[in-house]
């Protein structure tokens, strides 16, 4: 418990040491991009950070614990989501940089000359992100719960962690968050690669025996022929995982993009962060171990951590701990300041001052952690549903988010926003209505209707060209 704790600690105050001057504190777009200044370097710890989560310590752990082979879709979707980066991310950063983006919704407001569009993409963002960043909180939560035991500590935890995530981002804004992710990074690589050598370790064989074993007593997590857990989920999976990512649609990375120095610096990370996945191997090989080792009536996500009990002294899980506590305390830093500025910079009404639009923003972070924080200790359950609706809500934005990349926008801003809405409207639906989809992901459903309204609106909207008029045609000589 001191350990985790003097961890988080640790890493707040990293985070903190990132403030700037007081002479650049009250800007709202220093505080959100970073001067549009950071190396390579800084934006590859950066966008790593904010890639991987709780998900890869707990969450495909628990994956592969109880669905196999499943659980390797995550190997894959990142590396295929950053192959449309690595062409369309130099596009995004120039439009940020010659019109001043600080927010996703600036890209649709400034794109499809539309506020009213930006608004919406706005409010769309700021709440698929909500349940978003519940799942970090409450993941750290049972990260401690688990390091420790004590499901009180648990919640002094989620507490503490929320309230120093919020301070460093308030203090230091995206340069806090870079601070602590180059911290977060080299501690899960380092205790993923110590579970790696120590868990096989306690099963009979190592790794043969460990998949020799999966393969005699649990053949099943050797197939995508579950229930719920089958080819068509694998696939549907990965595709809508792969279009967040390939189309930028997720608003708490798009900070991290506008921060860099260049175009050219974002495509040398997209060509080398896809080895960032190897490691994601990692808990998956700890899963299927738990499913040979521990009883089958664990809670899939308690996989990892108790397999690191097994295997580990205390303190050093302690630090496994630390690491995982990291995997949530940076997202949610980004996924805070992903929410606060979208509502600050894009919502509130554009006269406002900047130092006013400032502590709007800091009062948004407050109230967004404050919330997420409450519904995790009080109604960990209460946005399990919304929580499905994240990627595939903030998907219905690729249709919108590719036309407005075209040099010229020929898409207008009317067609896109019922195309958004629709697809918002059908995923709602899908979800909360009671439709049995079987494995297709209602994200990927309701991309069709969205697409058929956005085009449909685009042929009934668009203004005909002129006719010619011909007393303006110069006259032709007779013969």
């Amino acid at each position: 418990m001191v350990i985790a704790l003097a961890g988080m600690l640790g890493l707040a105050l990293l985070g903190a040491s990132g403030r700037r001057a007081r002479a650049r504190a009250h800007d709202l777009g220093d505080w959100t991009v970073g001067g549009r200044s950071f190396s390579t370097l800084t934006s590859w710890f950066l966008q790593a950070g904010e890639f991987f989560t709780t998900f890869s310590f707990l969450g495909l752990a628990g994956l592969a614990f109880s669905g196999g082979v499943a659980a390797v879709y995550a190997l894959g979707y990142l590396a295929l989501g950053l192959i449309p980066m690595y062409f369309l991310a130099p596009r995004f950063w120039k439009l940020g940089r010659d019109h001043g983006y600080v927010t996703q919704a600036d890209f649709f407001t400034e794109r499809f000359r539309s506020p009213l569009l930006g608004k919406v993409v706005a409010v769309v963002g700021a709440v698929f992100l909500l349940p978003y960043l519940q799942l970090q909180i409450t993941g750290l939560g049972v990260i401690v719960q688990l390091a420790t035991g004590s499901h009180s500590g648990a919640q002094l935890s989620m507490v503490l962690a929320t309230a120093l995530t919020a301070a460093f981002v308030l203090l230091a804004g995206i340069r806090g968050i870079a601070r602590a992710a180059y911290a977060k990074d080299v501690l899960m690589v380092g205790a993923l690669v110590l579970l790696l050598v120590a868990v096989p370790l306690g099963v009979s064989g190592g790794f043969g025996g460990l998949f020799s074993g999966i393969q005699h007593t649990r053949p099943e997590l050797l197939t995508l022929r579950q229930d719920g857990l089958d080819a068509t989920w694998f696939c549907c999976a990965m595709l809508i995982s792969s279009i967040g990512t390939g189309f930028n649609t997720m608003p708490h990375l798009w900070p991290a993009l506008l921060s860099a120095r260049s175009g050219r610096a974002l495509q040398k990370n997209y060509v080398w962060l896809p080895l960032y996945q190897i490691a994601l191997a990692i808990p998956i090989v700890i899963g299927f171990a738990g499913a040979l080792v521990l009883p089958r009536g664990t809670a899939p996500n308690d996989a990892l951590l108790t397999m690191a009990g097994h295997a580990l002294p205390g303190w050093l899980v302690g630090v496994v701990a630390v690491a995982a506590a990291g995997a949530a305390m940076v997202p949610s830093a980004a996924i805070v300041m992903g929410i606060s500025s979208l509502v600050s910079h894009n919502l509130l009404p554009r006269g406002l001052g900047g130092r006013a639009r400032l502590r709007a923003n800091h009062a948004t972070v407050l109230v967004a952690a404050g919330l997420a924080l409450l519904l995790g200790l009080t109604r960990p359950d209460l946005l399990a549903n919304l929580l499905l609706l994240t990627f595939g809500g903030l998907a219905q934005l690729a249709p919108a988010t590719l036309a407005g990349l075209r040099a010229e926008v020929r898409l207008g801003a009317a067609p896109a926003l019922l195309g958004i809405v629709t697809g918002v409207a059908v995923l709602g639906w899908l979800t909360f209505g009671g439709v049995d989809l079987g494995s297709v992901d209602a994200g990927l459903v309701a991309l069709v209707p969205n697409i058929a309204v956005t085009w449909a609106a685009h042929l009934l909207l668009r203004q005909p060209a002129p006719l010619p008029d011909p007393a303006a045609e110069p006259a032709t000589s007779r013969p």
